[in-house]
């Protein structure tokens, strides 16, 4: 009989823990959507155009990025008067990169196709994570440079694993991370989003960092942000003639 308590009470507090981590991790998304914007205004935005700057190495770009609902994003520079064209149409990723030796649009596949198709979710892995097919993990509270935040691990519905940290005030996305292994060889790359603003009831990052190992690559500077304008699904199509 006592065995029988032991086994009953360790189940209860098994599915006790279950539940409370659960709860935990739909709260914290629950409390990132509102501050965001709400899932119903976020919904209603069907197509977005970024316009800022790239500084890289040195150098500043300026730059345009679209995106449309599902998952088609396209973004220009412009360096040295040559245009470098990176796009993802929901199907395939492509690029143009004269600086590559040629104006030819190229398909483009593995690691950076896949980053291209991820960054092309319109809504990012949060919301909705259960009918993609991500799973996401609670891991606690760490501090980021001095704040406090939520550490959400979520493994997409690739395999892939990303980490997701989002202060405890607000539970806006501050940072995300991920290791990739290039030939032979782990990376950490990280982007850290900042300078939030709201723009028409959304809340929208106006700084975006990009690092590799700790090393910062580029940063971008949101300078104007746009909603629902009219965007036509050809312009994220790998064009079949050379880009001028």
């Amino acid at each position: 009989m006592k065995k029988r308590c032991v086994i009953i009470f360790s189940i209860s507090i098994i599915l006790l823990f279950t539940l409370a981590y659960s709860q935990t991790v739909e709260e914290i998304i629950s409390k990132n959507i509102e501050t965001r914007g709400g899932l119903k205004k976020i919904k209603s935005i069907k197509t977005m155009k970024m316009t800022g700057k790239v500084f890289a190495a040195g150098f500043e770009m300026p730059m345009v990025l679209w995106a449309k609902r599902p998952n088609m994003s396209r973004m220009e520079a412009i360096f040295q008067d040559q245009k470098i064209i990176q796009a993802y149409d929901g199907e395939k990723a492509w690029q143009i990169n004269p600086f590559m030796g040629s104006n030819e649009p190229q398909e483009v596949k593995g690691l950076q196709a896949e980053d291209l198709k991820e960054r092309s979710d319109f809504d990012g892995p949060l919301i909705d994570y259960k009918k993609k097919g991500h799973k996401i993990e609670y891991l606690g509270k760490e501090d980021l440079e001095g704040t406090e935040v939520y550490k959400l691990k979520v493994t997409l519905k690739t395999g892939k694993i990303i980490y997701i940290y989002l202060d405890t005030e607000y539970c806006i996305e501050l940072k995300q991370s991920s290791t990739i292994d290039y030939q032979g060889t782990e990376y950490l790359v990280e982007t850290i989003f900042g300078d939030y603003k709201e723009v028409d009831g959304i809340m929208i990052p106006h700084s975006i960092e990009s690092r590799i190992n700790g090393q910062t690559q580029a940063q971008i500077t949101i300078e104007k942000v746009e909603f629902n304008i009219e965007i036509e699904d050809s312009i994220f199509k790998m064009p079949t003639e050379e880009v001028k």
